[in-house]
C-alpha cells in the first residue's frame, strides 16, 4: 500500500524543499489545477505533489523521496499519454517539462534533447540545419513518452521507428543513482527503453540520429467513405511495394468546417496523408497511381518537414477528451476492410477517426529481439481514436472505440503499438511485448525491483 504526499510529516517535506532547486506544487496552490491538466481532457487525476524537475539532480532528489517514503510515482514528460499515465492520485509527478535543451551536432548530424522536450522543439531546431528525427504525427507530443514506446511516424518507412534513431541516454534509476546508456554502456537498459516505455527510469536526455531531411511533398487525398473497401484494398499493396521515401498512413475522417473546402464539411472519408522525401523529380511519376484512383481532394504539395508535422495540431488543441483503441494488423484483408467501412460510416464526432500507419521499409529491417518493439512483422499500426470537446459525448466516443476495436481484434496480430494503449490490463500488456517480455522483466527485477515506476504500462518484476 502506497502512502499518499499528505500524510508524509512536515519535516520529512520540509527536508525535501530544501534538496530540490525547481517548483513544488502542492493541491493547495493557486496553480495546482492548471499544473494538473494533461492533453487528455477525459482524465481528472489528483496529485498529492508536482516535482518540476530542473534538470537531473532534482530527477533524483525526487525519485529518492518517492522511493524513501513509499509515495505513488508517476512520470510526465509532454502529458499527451492517452490514459493519463503522467499522473496519479495521491502520490507524487516528478515533472520534466522545464528540463528543455536541443543540441544540434552538425559534425555528425547528432540530436541531444531533454526529457522535458515537445517534438514541436525539436523539429524547429533540427529544420535549421536540414535534419530531421523519425518522430510522430502531433508536433505538441512529448520527445520522451513518444520515443521510450517506439515511435511511429511520417519518417518511418524510410529512416525507421524514433527508437531506431536513438545513440543514447541518460536516466536516473529508482535507487536514485544516475546513468549513460548506449550500445556500449548499460547494453540491457539501453535495450528495454528502446521501446519498454518509462518501466525502468526517468529519462532526462536523449541523443538521436538525425536525417537530412528539409523539404518534401506532403498532404492528404480524400476518397468518398464508400469507397474504403477498395482504396484500402489497393493502398494495401501499394504501400507495401512503393519506394521508402514515400510514406502515408490511411484514414477514416470526417472532414471539419476548416480550412477544407465547404463541399467536404461534415461528410465522412477514407483518406490518406503523404510524406515523401524522395527526389523531387520523380515524384509525379511515383504519385501517378494515386491520382489515377481519382480522389475527390487532393492537397498534397511541397513543404518544409515542420509543416507537415504540425498540419492537424490545430484541431486537437489540448484539453479535448480522447478514448483509444488499438492493434497491430498483419494485412488489410476483405474482412477486415468492411469493418472499416461499417464503423468509418458511423464516426459519431467530427474529430473521431482511425489511423493506420504503415511500419514496414526500414522499421521491419530490425530484428524482432533487437529492441523490445516486438511486431517488427506487422504491417500497420491501427488505431481508433474517440475525440470531442463535450464531456457529455465522453461515452459515446468511448463506445464507438470499443465497438470499431471488438470488430477487428479478431483479425489482428495480438497486440499493440504501447503508445496507444489504455489501461487495459495486464494479458494486453504482454501480448504487445510478445516475445520480448520475459527479458523485459528480468531487466525490470534487475533495475526496479520495488517497482517504484508502475503507473505505465508496466513490466511487473
Amino acid at each position: 500500500m502506497k502512502n499518499s504526499v499528505n500524510k508524509i510529516a512536515p519535516n520529512i517535506l520540509e527536508t525535501f524543499k530544501t534538496q530540490f532547486k525547481g517548483k513544488l506544487v502542492f493541491p493547495s496552490d493557486v496553480n495546482y489545477n492548471d499544473t494538473r491538466k494533461v492533453y487528455n481532457g477525459m482524465i481528472d487525476k489528483r496529485p498529492g505533489l508536482f516535482a518540476v524537475c530542473q534538470d537531473a539532480e532534482d530527477v533524483q532528489a525526487a525519485v529518492n523521496f518517492g522511493r524513501n517514503n513509499n509515495i505513488l510515482v508517476a512520470i510526465r514528460g509532454g502529458g499527451h499519454n492517452g490514459a493519463g499515465l503522467g499522473l496519479c492520485n495521491d502520490g507524487l509527478v516528478i515533472d520534466l517539462s522545464a528540463i528543455k535543451f536541443v543540441n544540434v551536432n552538425t559534425t555528425n548530424n547528432t540530436v541531444k534533447v531533454g526529457g522535458g522536450n515537445i517534438w514541436n522543439e525539436v523539429d524547429t531546431a533540427t529544420h535549421e540545419y536540414g535534419l530531421a528525427i523519425p518522430s510522430g504525427m502531433v508536433s505538441s507530443t512529448g520527445v520522451g513518452g513518444l520515443t521510450l514506446g517506439g515511435g511511429v511516424g511520417y519518417l518511418t518507412r524510410k529512416y525507421g521507428l524514433t527508437i531506431d534513431n536513438l545513440l543514447e541516454a541518460e536516466m536516473v534509476l529508482a535507487d536514485g543513482s544516475f546513468v549513460t546508456v548506449n550500445a556500449n554502456n548499460n547494453t540491457d537498459l539501453f535495450w528495454a527503453i528502446r521501446g519498454g516505455g518509462g518501466n525502468f527510469g526517468v529519462v532526462t536526455s536523449f541523443t538521436f540520429q538525425a536525417h537530412p531531411v528539409k523539404m518534401l511533398m506532403g498532404g492528404p487525398t480524400l476518397w468518398p467513405i464508400e469507397r474504403v473497401e477498395e482504396i484500402m484494398a489497393w493502398y494495401d499493396t501499394f504501400i507495401q511495394d512503393v519506394t521508402e521515401d514515400l510514406n502515408g498512413f490511411i484514414t477514416t475522417m470526417v472532414i471539419p468546417e476548416s480550412p477544407f473546402p465547404e463541399t467536404l464539411h461534415n461528410k465522412k472519408f477514407c483518406g490518406i496523408v503523404w510524406c515523401y522525401v524522395g527526389d523531387p523529380d520523380k515524384f509525379e511519376s511515383i504519385f501517378k497511381p494515386v491520382l489515377n484512383l481519382n480522389p475527390v481532394f487532393a492537397h498534397v504539395g511541397n513543404m518544409p518537414y515542420p509543416a507537415l508535422q504540425t498540419m492537424f495540431d490545430g484541431f486537437f488543441p489540448a484539453g479535448l477528451q480522447w478514448y483509444w483503441r488499438a492493434d497491430f494488423f498483419n494485412a488489410l484483408t476483405p474482412e477486415i476492410t468492411a469493418q472499416h467501412l461499417k464503423f468509418g460510416s458511423k464516426i459519431p464526432t467530427v474529430l473521431s477517426q482511425m489511423h493506420l500507419y504503415p511500419i514496414t521499409g526500414a522499421a521491419s529491417r530490425v530484428g524482432a529481439e533487437d529492441t523490445p518493439w516486438a511486431y517488427r512483422d506487422a504491417k500497420y499500426a491501427g488505431v481508433y481514436v474517440g475525440v470531442d470537446p463535450d464531456p457529455e459525448n465522453a461515452s459515446t466516443i468511448t463506445n464507438w472505440c470499443k465497438s470499431y476495436y471488438d470488430a477487428l481484434h479478431p483479425y489482428s496480430a495480438g497486440g499493440a503499438y504501447s503508445n496507444f494503449l489504455m489501461e487495459e490490463g495486464q494479458e494486453r500488456v504482454k501480448a504487445s511485448y510478445k516475445h520480448n517480455y520475459n527479458r523485459l522483466v528480468k531487466i525490470k527485477a534487475t533495475y526496479d525491483p520495488e517497482n517504484l515506476f508502475r503507473v505505465n504500462q508496466n513490466i511487473k518484476p
